[in-house]
């Protein structure tokens, strides 16, 4: 199975039905049929192989939230080719690494980043410029086109065929650890992740009248949603960046059911008025979340404002999410008292193995603290062009990824994610896990937001720190004292800084590694904002 059969089967069965409506790249709002989808996709497929593309070839893919962005996501696919989507948030630099780690010959890009491409667009032999008529195109100079044009291609008689493990995509790492890497993804892998998605998060196929709303990045984890709603028959509704009014007003008018976002994304949708959020409750099937921790006060506000279906998913670039699933059943029984499950990553998804395992590679005992490894037809096929050749030799092994999250396992499966590997603090020869001070933290009344790290010290090695954003009125002392009471005493932070907003990096998580960079450099962090 590949992704030209799933989305003309789609177009077969499902037909007239309404399967994404938003607007497109030009800002005007498109309604597609099932049936137009499929046709759309399947001409623009056509019209990039007949630029002279061959199976495997990359195409960058840089574009914001459209109806466009979907069509050219599938069609890329669907032609055999390989998609190297391009978050919009990293620098021209990262763009330019990756096209020249990849080996990129085709550009598609938005109208909107037509002047931050010049570089990059040169050094390509094709480059599509997508919102544009063909004159606008013709005139932007250089290879550059209109990609609308390949829409003139005749539809052909049978979608292209590519092998289950064929590559079709490749993921690249937010940097925050050095130069991203390049995952490859295979159609088996995006099928896997379809199942996976379907069977665990939603909890079943979607129904006809059941809409998914793109309220965050196609790019992350909302395009994980796009297959198994195109594969059921339901509609999908696009946001061309996230506005939490204009979310909770589409929930009325467009009837949106399910939606995932990240943890920051759901205290500003609380931060909007009861009578706002009153059709939420009514409405939403399920809001996911995924990406970073949610504290547990917002979780319990999200749950008595938004909708009881809440669900977290866990997993990486290099293995397709759902790793794990923490359903709505473990979010009600945390929240009438059991709290601990709340911190849980919950149990593993249908087709994914998981083991917690020491240095050795052997599998740890409950409850004991260890890397979380993983198996199954949703883990990448490898790093592209033996790219971060280190992390490769260590991330698989006789077929398991080795995620470099640290975790622990209780009786019935669940999974706790302690820390990275790499962010584990060493002080006075005593192992701390920023996860279980964060989460101390996070309990101070008034607390929005935490990062604790590890920072050079000369007599303890490294000295526990946190920085966290709140009520202006939450001290220091307030911090410290409350994790006096709650933690071992070389888990306490020894500094506790307020601070106005933290930097975020490209998939919106706190930029640890400038934080400690900053810190390191004994910048007053006090008024950092970001």
């Amino acid at each position: 199975m590949d992704i030209a059969t799933l989305v003309d089967r789609a177009a077969r069965r499902f037909g007239d039905r309404i399967a994404v409506e938003g607007p497109d790249a030009a800002g005007s709002w498109q309604q597609l049929s099932f049936a137009a989808l499929g046709e759309r996709v399947a001409r623009l497929a056509v019209g990039l192989r007949r630029l002279g593309l061959e199976p495997g070839d990359r195409v960058l893919d840089l574009q914001t939230n459209s109806t466009t962005y979907l069509e050219t996501d599938l069609a890329i696919r669907a032609a055999g080719l390989v998609r190297v989507a391009l978050n919009h948030r990293l620098h021209p630099d990262d763009w330019a690494r990756i096209a020249a780690d990849c080996r990129a010959t085709t550009l598609i890009h938005d109208v909107r980043f037509s002047g931050d491409v010049v570089g990059l667009a040169a050094d390509m032999e094709h480059v599509l410029v997508v919102g544009v008529t063909g004159d606008d195109a013709a005139r932007a100079g250089g290879p550059s086109s209109c990609l609308e044009t390949l829409l003139d291609t005749p539809a052909p008689a049978a979608p292209f065929s590519s092998e289950a493990d064929a590559l079709c995509g490749l993921h690249y790492s937010s940097g925050t650890t050095g130069h991203p890497k390049g995952a490859q993804r295979t159609h088996r892998n995006w099928l896997a992740g379809t199942i996976n998605m379907t069977h665990d998060v939603l909890g079943g196929p979607p129904s006809e009248t059941d809409v998914y709303c793109h309220a965050g990045p196609i790019t992350h984890t909302s395009g994980l949603f796009v297959l198994p709603f195109l594969v059921a028959g339901a509609r999908q509704l696009i946001m061309p960046k996230w506005d939490p009014e204009r979310f909770a007003d589409a929930v009325t008018r467009h009837g949106v059911t399910h939606t995932a976002v990240v943890p920051t994304m759901v205290s500003r949708l609380l931060a909007l008025a009861d009578d706002t959020l009153g059709p939420l409750r009514d409405r939403m099937k399920m809001l996911g979340y995924a990406g970073a921790p949610m504290p547990t006060e917002v979780i319990r506000a999200a749950h008595e404002r938004i909708t009881a279906n809440l669900v977290q998913y866990y997993g990486l670039v290099e293995a397709i999410p759902p790793v794990t699933v923490l359903d709505a059943a473990d979010h009600a029984r945390g929240l009438a008292g059991e709290p601990d499950l709340l911190a849980s990553a919950g149990r593993t998804a249908l087709g994914v193995e998981l083991r917690v395992v020491d240095s050795a590679g052997q599998s740890l005992p409950e409850g004991e603290v260890g890397e979380v490894i993983t198996r199954g037809d949703h883990v990448m096929r490898g790093y592209w062009n033996g790219s971060g050749r280190t992390d490769l030799g260590k991330a698989v092994v006789d077929g398991w990824l080795h995620t470099g999250d640290l975790g622990r396992m209780d009786n019935a499966g669940r999974l706790w994610l302690v820390d990275r590997v790499g962010d584990m603090i060493i002080t006075g020869g005593y192992n701390v896990y920023p996860r279980e001070v964060e989460d101390v933290v996070a309990e101070v009344p008034g607390v929005s937001q935490v990062a604790v790290l590890g920072v050079t010290d000369p007599d303890w090695g490294q000295r526990v720190v946190a920085l966290y954003t709140g009520e202006p009125d939450v001290g220091e002392d307030a911090v410290i004292s409350h994790c006096r009471a709650r933690l071992a005493s070389y888990k306490r932070p020894k500094q506790a800084i307020r601070v106005e907003a933290f930097p975020l990096n490209s998939t919106q998580k706190i930029a640890k590694k400038v934080l400690r960079e900053r810190l390191e450099r004994g910048e007053e962090v006090a008024s950092w904002t970001g």
